[in-house]
């Protein structure tokens, strides 16, 4: 009998998002982190894969897990990865380069509509090397991510 090897999905969540719920609740709203994990491990159980849920306020963890996650998809044990970078969307050309030279499957995430907030929001330098973005719909963002990243 062959054995069943669930696929996975990571989730990364970069600077300051573990301050979600009290951060400019406004803004990001009042859920917390641990409900946004919750949300997304309920979400991948309903698609049949793993999440795994990570965050760091530090750029080189985050592209240190975005290069474990290219050699994980190359394995074929990993669908992808959701991706809400905070602010180093608009200061990382590092983080490009490490989706695209990891070959990783990225879905950008941004709970806030970053387009109709400040100026220097409305720049991102992950979005030419994801798949996919989805911006401004709050947390239900991360259900549609996982959804966009199961075949």
């Amino acid at each position: 009998m062959a054995l069943l090897i669930m696929k996975k999905i990571l989730v990364l969540n970069g600077p300051n998002l573990n301050l979600l719920g009290t951060r400019e609740p406004e803004q990001y709203g009042r859920d917390t982190l641990a409900d946004v994990e919750r949300l997304c491990k309920e979400t991948g159980a309903k698609h049949g894969v793993e999440i795994e849920c990570r965050q760091s306020n530090h750029e080189g963890v985050l592209i240190d897990w975005i290069q474990e996650a290219g050699r994980e998809v190359a394995a074929g044990n990993m669908l992808g990865v959701v991706m809400n970078p905070g602010a180093y969307t608009h200061t990382s050309i590092a983080l490009h380069d490490a989706i695209k030279g990891a070959s990783v499957p990225v879905i950008e995430l941004h709970i806030s509509n970053v387009h109709a907030r400040e100026e220097f929001r409305h720049h991102s330098y992950i979005s030419p090397a994801a798949r996919g973005i989805i911006v401004g719909l709050g947390v239900k963002g991360y259900t549609l991510a996982i959804a966009a990243l199961v075949p």
